[in-house]
């Protein structure tokens, strides 16, 4: 593993500063810290990175691409998500390692994390797996795996009752991992953890940083899942689902136009 950043390969041509606060782009939804991902992603293969080796600093980035740190930043937060690159705290930049590159090599070579449009095919996408893994988990679930389920329901409401957003977000992700699990069918498992994996890449742009109203209704939403699921009732559960979803797509809707129109 190489901890010396590279001083002989330069960085893609500087960013125009239209380029780089988005003002030209937002009617292809391409704002800066996209943009400037991108060009850390040129830089990575045209110095020849390879997992392990050191990025520089985040500073040295925005300098060289005459933009911003907080927009080298946000764009670091997006390439984090896409398992591109680590960030040490006290050590610096990474590039990532093969394993954490598997998802980008799936799904995430198209996916743009602030495309509406793409947003709204990954809810589609997720729609379908969900609503079929809570069917099947309202038939197949067993006591360990409907406890487990209720936990993590638990856990939900009590990071949004003590303002605790870690908590929810995790507990969040282990609800929607324990309801594909107990539909036993590895193929729903895998693709729901792949889909939430590339929802992870919008939520690392800040969309899920706060709690707030519609967490709320997340926490109740989630209830009524688990209750369909616990009580077998296919049909409630997957009719559950689909609402959840349906809500949970309308706040990411609303809040990348409001970042993209103000």
């Amino acid at each position: 593993m190489n901890d010396t950043p590279p001083t002989e390969a330069a960085l893609p041509a500087q960013a125009a500063p239209a380029a780089v606060d988005g003002s030209d782009e937002r009617r292809d939804y391409r704002p800066g810290y996209e943009i400037v991902a991108e060009r850390i992603l040129e830089y990575i293969a045209e110095a020849r990175l390879v997992a392990g080796d050191r990025l520089p600093t985040e500073i040295s980035l925005a300098q060289r691409l005459n933009t911003s740190r907080a927009v080298v930043r946000e764009a670091v937060k997006i390439l984090s998500a896409l398992g591109r690159v680590r960030a040490h705290k006290g050590r610096g930049l990474f590039v990532a390692d093969d394993e954490g590159m598997l998802i980008t090599s799936r799904w995430g070579g198209f996916f743009r994390p602030v495309d509406i449009d793409h947003v709204l095919m990954l809810f589609e996408f997720r729609r379908v797996q969900e609503m079929a893994a809570s069917t099947l988990a309202a038939t197949r679930a067993t006591p360990a795996e409907l406890r487990t389920i209720e936990v993590a329901t638990q856990q939900c409401r009590h990071g949004f009752v003590h303002g605790q957003v870690e908590e929810f977000n995790r507990a969040d992700e282990d609800f929607h991992l324990a309801v594909a699990a107990a539909s036993h069918n590895t193929f729903l498992v895998s693709a729901v953890r792949d889909a939430r994996r590339l929802q992870r890449q919008s939520s690392a742009i800040g969309i899920h940083d706060t709690l707030g109203e519609n967490t709320a209704s997340a926490v109740q939403e989630h209830e009524t899942i688990y209750r369909a699921i616990r009580d077998g009732q296919p049909d409630q559960a997957a009719e559950a689902t689909a609402v959840h979803l349906d809500r949970t797509l309308e706040d990411y809707r609303r809040e990348i136009q409001r970042r993209l129109f103000g």
